[in-house]
């Protein structure tokens, strides 16, 4: 895909390459899987946002919502984590040195930073997929 391609794309990604599935135990995926935190109906163009101005630009408001940042990190806070450690070797912890910082504050930011990274990753398939 080129850059306008997939500025012009408002088709789920899931709904472009599927689903992950399971064969024996093992997690089968498709060729670019959207991650549980992350909302099913994300397109290329909401990715192609999220790297050009990041999270809190609104580009991906689940991520900057307070309400809806706490649910997702209390559902699926360790991924997130662990996503951010694989990603970049170890797990920030700026984000909680700053003085009053709520635990709100801080789900946003570490959700926005794994969704971020992601975008980036996914973002970098997007323009090398011939589709």
């Amino acid at each position: 895909m080129t850059n306008d391609d997939i500025w012009n794309t408002d088709a789920s990604i899931i709904s472009l390459f599927g689903r992950s599935r399971f064969e024996n135990g093992q997690q089968i995926n498709p060729l670019l899987s959207v991650p549980a935190w992350i909302n099913d109906d994300i397109a290329p163009n909401d990715i192609a946002a999220i790297v050009q101005g990041g999270c809190e630009s609104g580009a991906y408001m689940p991520a900057v919502t307070y309400y809806q940042a706490l649910q997702t990190m209390s559902e699926h806070g360790d991924d997130v984590f662990d996503y951010i450690d694989n990603a970049l070797g170890e797990i920030p912890d700026h984000f909680a040195e700053h003085e009053g910082v709520s635990w709100s504050g801080m789900a946003t930011r570490y959700l926005s930073l794994a969704v971020e990274l992601w975008a980036s990753t996914a973002h970098g398939f997007l323009l090398e997929w011939e589709c």
